[in-house]
């Protein structure tokens, strides 16, 4: 039976939009563009027609038209692709280019393609962010250098919502001759993104993450970027992604991103969120990871006084996350820890990521429900007893200041 709570887990994966549906549901009949796109027949003609459309509709929600396009499983795909593929090509060219730089907030699926690029014989760096979870571009500048093949940056946290400035940063690592990558999985469809104003180099998207259907992704790049395949196969995609290109999930992907969040969606949004921060933050002795001017589709907080395991036990009804999805990780997130969060509150962290669907009483629902099991817990909670009587932060927590601590 589908579940009878408001869905606040959007960043996770979205639900398909109904115009999307439609338009896969016509690619996918006798009349459509159900057939092989690689078939010389009629049938296959206009497949391949269609898939050049979908393709056209996601160049153009990234300013991308010049760029070229391989179509994926997903953006955990085009991230192996876009690191593992370019840094096989560099190799292959006996480049003297060997270190990767990430940030240490990266999803899991750039964290692990940069380690796997170790074997290829590349120096792995993680930077470092601040405490707001942003790249400081002094940062960045520090540890560029003409040695340094690939930066790889998301654009939006999956965990906090934390926007990038990618503005700031992109001229540095043009500069200095690297190729720039942007894991978009959690802005595109979201927030405008303009490759060719960032002279971006690759890009990678998910289509679940923005309304689209599941298993299917890009893989945006420049065409002077030099790429090796990761499967071997057919010539399809020019030998670089073989295999059967799936019509209707293409279609739907690209019917996706035509359909992108436009100002009026944002705003309803960030309106949603801060109701929901509002409501949250009434609480006292709590600490919103983020900044203020993040993603309009995450809420990160957490709530002090409070164990991990035991909000996670009284939370477990509620269509809300307490981390990322994809991570497959036990323990604090390693995005709150490289924020300088300590574990024993990261731990107690909950992730509200919003969407397209949710409304005002779905805010208002999750709000009660939330402030009534955090107060449950709290009730019985000796730290937050001593809290309430004077105990300061740092004592329990063993830090000496928290930014966004309400």
């Amino acid at each position: 039976m589908p579940s009878m709570t408001p869905y606040f887990d959007y960043a996770a994966t979205t639900p398909l939009d109904p115009r999307v549906e439609e338009a896969m549901r016509r690619a996918s009949t006798l009349a459509g563009a159900f057939a092989n796109p690689s078939s010389e027949h009629p049938a296959g003609r206009l497949a391949a027609a269609a898939v050049e459309h979908a393709g056209e509709q996601v160049q153009r929600c990234l300013n991308a038209l010049d760029y070229q396009l391989t179509w994926t499983s997903g953006a955990t795909e085009s991230n192996n692709l876009a690191i593992l593929g370019y840094g096989m090509a560099q190799v292959r060219r006996r480049s003297a280019r060997r270190r990767l730089l990430v940030t240490a907030t990266e999803h899991a699926a750039v964290l692990s393609a940069a380690e796997a690029a170790e074997g290829l014989g590349f120096a792995v760096e993680r930077l470092p962010v601040e405490a707001d979870g942003r790249l400081a571009p002094a940062t960045l500048k520090a540890a560029l250098g003409d040695d340094v093949a690939l930066v790889s940056i998301g654009h939006v946290n999956n965990e906090t919502g934390v926007i990038q400035p990618l503005a700031a940063l992109a001229p540095l690592i043009k500069a200095s001759g690297a190729r720039f990558h942007i894991d978009a999985a959690q802005g595109a469809g979201r927030l405008p993104l303009d490759a060719a104003a960032l002279g971006a180099d690759l890009i990678s998207l998910s289509a679940h993450k923005f309304y689209g259907p599941k298993g299917v992704g890009a893989l945006v790049h420049h065409p002077a970027v030099r790429l090796a395949p990761l499967l071997h196969g057919g010539g399809q995609q020019q030998g670089l992604r073989p295999g059967t290109l799936p019509v209707s999930l293409i279609v739907g992907q690209g019917e996706a991103l035509a359909l992108a969040d436009d100002e009026v969606e944002r705003a309803r949004q960030y309106a949603l969120r801060e109701a929901l921060q509002n409501r949250l933050t009434a609480l006292t002795g709590v600490v919103m990871n983020g900044v203020a001017d993040g993603s309009p589709h995450v809420l990160n907080v957490a709530f002090a006084g409070v164990h991990g395991d035991a909000l996670r036990s009284r939370l477990a009804d509620l269509n809300v996350s307490f981390g990322s999805a994809c991570s497959g990780q036990a323990g604090a997130s390693h995005v709150l820890r490289a924020m300088a969060m300590p574990d024993a509150l990261a731990d107690a962290a909950v992730r509200f990521s919003i969407g397209r669907f949710t409304t005002m009483a779905d805010v208002e629902f999750i709000a009660e429900r939330v402030a009534s099991d955090v107060g449950a817990l709290r009730a019985i909670s000796p730290v937050w007893r001593e809290m309430r009587a004077g105990r300061k932060l740092s004592d329990v927590y063993g830090v000496t200041t928290l930014p966004n601590l309400a």
